[in-house]
């Protein structure tokens, strides 16, 4: 159920990045991967160098590399949001530069992991604002998992954070369906315009019920069409829900409980086998960068 006018609205897949045995990128099954989930229809595009795409433990070159190869594979109007994760504000700002430069639409900024132990609202706010207005980027918040100690924004830092000019959505990892809830009040209450975007894959159908202008998560890296037909009848836009109003499932629980279905039958078959038995692409290897590398 999407309200306000957000600029960010639909599903946006978290892709991986694939690697080859001695820990370098596999460029050559990126390029495919990219253009495997890319090519979904009714995809509103990527998110390249989230934590499902290696992250902090790619290099500032190799994170600027996927995402040239994210927006060769997926040209404009379709939308590609890079994420940015780094202690220190300097070098936040050096990414983005890097981000805006190879074409990302907007990026995602982690907050550091240093703030799990303390997290001082002027700090956080200061930290968000130099990579925001380094480079004119709009900017994504993330709110980190009810369980992730002090990374998780408190009430008054997430308004604070809403107040940035360049903010246009968040990311909501919150994995509790309540902690979302509350965040998605708070953020219609003071930014009706910025998107709320659900994550966590169990819980995407219960935040698409709730209000959502669409979901930032890697499932749908695995699975794009499920996530794209799930969120649409949740949304009232699938062609069993037409006439529907915001909200209001009935029109279109024929489509909503086939998208749930096709969903529940990927799990129940094993979701990485099953999803990616008929398109390799979309997972292309097993390997990861290894830990420190």
């Amino acid at each position: 159920m999407r309200t306000g006018a957000p600029r960010f609205a639909g599903v946006y897949a978290a892709t991986v990045c694939p690697m080859l045995p001695d820990g370098e990128i596999d460029r050559a099954s990126l390029r495919r991967h990219l253009r495997a989930v890319g090519a979904a229809r009714g995809l509103a595009g990527l998110l390249v160098n989230g934590h499902a795409g290696e992250n902090f433990t790619l290099s500032a070159g190799e994170q600027r590399m996927v995402l040239e190869e994210a927006r060769a594979a997926l040209p404009a109007p379709a939308q590609v949001v890079a994420g940015v994760n780094a202690e220190a504000s300097a070098v936040a700002v050096r990414l983005a530069r890097d981000a805006a430069a190879a074409g990302a639409d907007a990026i995602l900024l982690f907050p550091p992991f240093s703030w799990a132990l303390s997290q001082d609202l002027g700090v956080a706010v200061r930290h968000h604002a130099l990579v925001s207005e380094a480079y004119g980027l709009l900017l994504f918040l993330y709110q980190a998992p009810a369980a992730a100690a002090q990374l998780t924004c408190r009430p008054d830092t997430l308004a604070a954070l809403l107040a940035l000019p360049n903010v246009a959505g968040i990311k909501e990892g919150s994995w509790e369906a309540a902690a979302y809830e509350a965040t998605r009040r708070l953020v219609r209450s003071l930014r009706p315009d910025v998107a709320v975007m659900a994550s966590g894959d169990e819980h995407l159908l219960t935040c698409f019920v709730l209000g959502s202008e669409g979901t930032q998560v890697s499932l749908a890296a695995l699975m794009p069409e499920t996530v794209i037909a799930l969120e649409a009848a949740a949304d009232g836009r699938s062609q069993g829900g037409a006439g529907g109003a915001p909200g209001d499932l009935s029109a279109g629980q024929g489509d909503l409980r086939h998208a749930a279905r096709r969903a529940g039958d990927g799990a129940s078959q094993g979701l990485p086998v099953h999803a990616g038995a008929d398109r390799p692409c979309r997972l292309p290897c097993a390997h990861g960068r290894p830990a420190g590398g």
